[in-house]
């Protein structure tokens, strides 16, 4: 510490480093920046470039993951689209069937009724024809009967009577008014 106070460079300029010093410093600096440039920057460089490739390769692996994803939806999109295409054209089909299937049996189901009512139509009409021939044959018993009682002698059971009262009977008919026909379709 004496030796640097007596030293004339203290007394001058006392931030300014002795020429000893300094040159010691200098080469100091000298062989750290050398160490330095020789085994650290090579190294700083190396973790830079594989930072930088990682980085780079990291973006490349996005943009490909990105084009991948692009194209996959594209193609879920279309498979979507086709999907409901073919949904639309499976309804449409079973709609038209399923309208099918319902015109036939509306078509079925009338021909059965209009079976049924040909059958209950001439049903009816035999049970008007029998009402009619038992209501014949009632009134002409009961006229032959009133004749008989007119005229106080039996006159059943003989050709002649018989013919008398279907004669009577088809006049009848005849004169009948048209109201007295059973309306369409109740023969």
């Amino acid at each position: 510490m004496t030796g640097i106070a007596a030293s004339p460079w203290s007394d001058k300029a006392p931030i300014i480093p002795h020429p000893a010093e300094f040159i010691v410093g200098l080469l100091a600096f000298a062989v750290l920046y050398w160490a330095v440039q020789k085994w650290v920057v090579p190294q700083f460089e190396k973790v830079y470039a594989e930072r930088t490739a990682a980085i780079e390769g990291g973006i490349a692996r996005a943009e490909q993951a990105q084009a991948e994803a692009d194209a996959a939806r594209e193609q879920y999109t279309a498979s979507l689209a086709e999907a409901r295409g073919e949904a639309a054209r499976i309804r449409a089909e079973a709609q038209s069937e399923r309208k099918a299937i319902v015109d036939g049996a509306r078509a079925e189901a009338e021909e059965a009724a209009a079976r049924v009512q040909e059958r209950s139509a001439a049903q009816l009409a035999a049970e008007v024809a029998s009402a009619r021939g038992q209501l014949s044959r009632e009134v002409g018993r009961l006229s032959v009967e009133l004749a008989s009682r007119i005229v106080g002698e039996n006159l059943a059971d003989t050709d002649a009577t018989r013919r008398t009262v279907d004669r009577f009977l088809a006049d009848l008919e005849e004169r009948a008014p048209a109201g007295a026909e059973l309306p369409e379709g109740q023969h």
